[in-house]
């Protein structure tokens, strides 16, 4: 199979790599509704055929296939016809796929027969039903794969891959990953700070810049890992390396030492078959997580704009009949992975002819705050137009506070790995905002607790986690002294 092109590694990245990663856990789900779907389909057709109209089916014969479909789900995870490497490669797995649906089978017969059920089936329609389901199995599978290697050869479903490090370790690895059969990896920089060899590390690449010039990159592009490929005697280094890192939204790993390219069955992450490498650092919201994040963001944002409408066009009418100008506020706040974006909130202040170049946090009894302001300010009602950024997709409903941009510059130089709560989206709400710490942030001290409650958030993230949040939000999270 053709390798995608390379970019160079020289460039200096002035446009975005387009492609769509490869994550094993969507594709083992994928694969898994997938499975269940032909095997029910496989089982409706055989009883069409054989007994009668599937609309009318006794439920005997729906016990069997919804059987066969969650025992078919079990075994194949055990049997690993899930993996990464059995889902691209069909051929080879066919036996798997065939020993698979040969024991749910069987277990379905070893069922019946224990409760003595057996004749209420007919045989040619348990015949025909195994056969089928394998078929229409295989066949999906091998298309499936056909798809997804075709897509790989237009650049499409690439995993875009930084590595860092210029030794005999950068180079095997680069040989690796631009030779492997299923070459799912654009490489899209190699990095170094101690840049003493500056030739080429193989297949066209050379050094494209130091840790500085790598964390750029991947502010500026997509990047789904991060590869340091360097001596493990050299352990302090990498501890340093790996903390600058982590402030990346992306997974990070260490290649396993020069010796580890002998024993190529070392376990690794899933998306690099067998290349030694362990993941040190996973990116906090990826695979099916991302998908559910996103639902969770639409549809509550979604649901939410709509039960308060009433409350905006209220607080909308006031605020303009206060004073003069804009109903809505809006400022440049860094996001996710740094970017810029614009976050909206109701106006609380009067408006200033001259805008200040340095962001004043509201004090207590601040003059600026209209008296609409005061209230909205202190029960979070300023904050309900940032359901519009959640539901445009610059924001979530749960997530570290943005902060100004002078504010971000400023504490990203006092506090170590500030910018790591940038590796998700900000948010409404937040860890940090459900246990006091919202408001004025007049001492650095305050601060920090903010920046390692969003960074426990971001190394923590899962579903339930926000869920919990969202109700301590309700409870706690409105009104709150130190907002003024």
């Amino acid at each position: 199979m053709n390798r995608p092109e390379k970019l160079a590694a020289t460039n200096k990245y002035d446009a975005p790599v387009a492609g769509y990663p490869v994550s094993a856990p969507v594709l083992s789900g994928l694969f898994s509704f997938l499975d269940i779907f032909f095997l029910i389909l496989a089982g409706a057709l055989a009883y069409k055929w054989i007994v009668g109209n599937p609309l009318y089916m006794r439920e005997i014969y729906s016990f069997a296939i919804a059987f066969i479909g969650l025992a078919y789900f079990f075994v194949g995870r055990f049997a690993g016809i899930y993996s990464f490497a059995a889902l691209l490669n069909p051929f080879r797995n066919a036996s798997k796929l065939g020993v698979t649906c040969l024991t749910v089978f069987l277990l379905l017969l070893a069922i019946a027969f224990t409760l003595r059920i057996s004749d209420s089936y007919s045989r040619i329609w348990l015949y025909s039903f195994t056969a089928m389901a394998f078929s229409f199995v295989f066949a999906y599978r091998l298309l499936a794969a056909f798809i997804l290697s075709s897509n790989v050869q237009h650049g499409r479903f690439n995993r875009n891959v930084v590595i860092f490090g210029s030794g005999e370790q950068a180079s095997r690895l680069i040989k690796q990953l631009s030779q492997g059969q299923h070459n799912f990896y654009r490489i899209i920089g190699v990095f170094d700070d101690r840049q003493t060899r500056t030739g080429d590390l193989g297949e066209g690449y050379t050094i494209s810049g130091n840790m500085k010039d790598l964390k750029k990159l991947v502010r500026q592009q997509d990047v789904d890992d991060v590869i340091v490929a360097l001596p493990w005697n050299a352990d302090d280094r990498q501890v340093g390396i790996v903390q600058q890192l982590r402030e990346l939204p992306c997974h990070v790993h260490l290649v396993s030492d020069l010796v580890g390219f002998r024993f190529p069955n070392k376990p690794s992450p899933a998306h690099f078959g067998n290349i030694p490498m362990i993941e040190v650092i996973d990116s906090p919201v990826s695979g099916w997580g991302s998908v559910l994040k996103w639902l969770e963001d639409r549809i509550l944002s979604s649901l939410l704009l709509l039960i308060f409408m009433p409350v905006l066009i209220c607080i909308a009418v006031a605020i303009k009949l206060e004073s003069k100008g804009p109903v809505l506020f809006k400022q440049k706040r860094y996001g996710y992975n740094n970017q810029i974006f614009e976050i909206y909130k109701f106006r609380s202040m009067y408006v200033e002819e001259q805008t200040p170049d340095v962001t004043q946090q509201a004090t207590k009894n601040d003059p600026r705050i209209t008296k609409v302001g005061r209230f909205i300010r202190r029960t979070s009602l300023d904050e309900l137009p940032q359901l519009l950024n959640v539901f445009l997709g610059t924001m979530s409903l749960v997530g570290p506070r943005p902060h100004a941009i002078d504010h971000n510059e400023e504490y990203s130089v006092l506090i170590d790995g500030y910018f790591t709560r940038h590796k998700v989206k900000p948010g409404i709400t937040g860890w940090a905002q459900v246990n006091g710490l919202r408001g004025e942030t007049d001492t650095l001290e305050k601060m920090e607790a903010r920046v390692e409650h969003d960074t426990y958030y971001c190394e923590h993230w899962s579903l339930l986690f926000d869920v919990q949040i969202l109700i301590m939000t309700a409870f706690v999270g409105f009104i709150n002294k130190n907002a003024y």
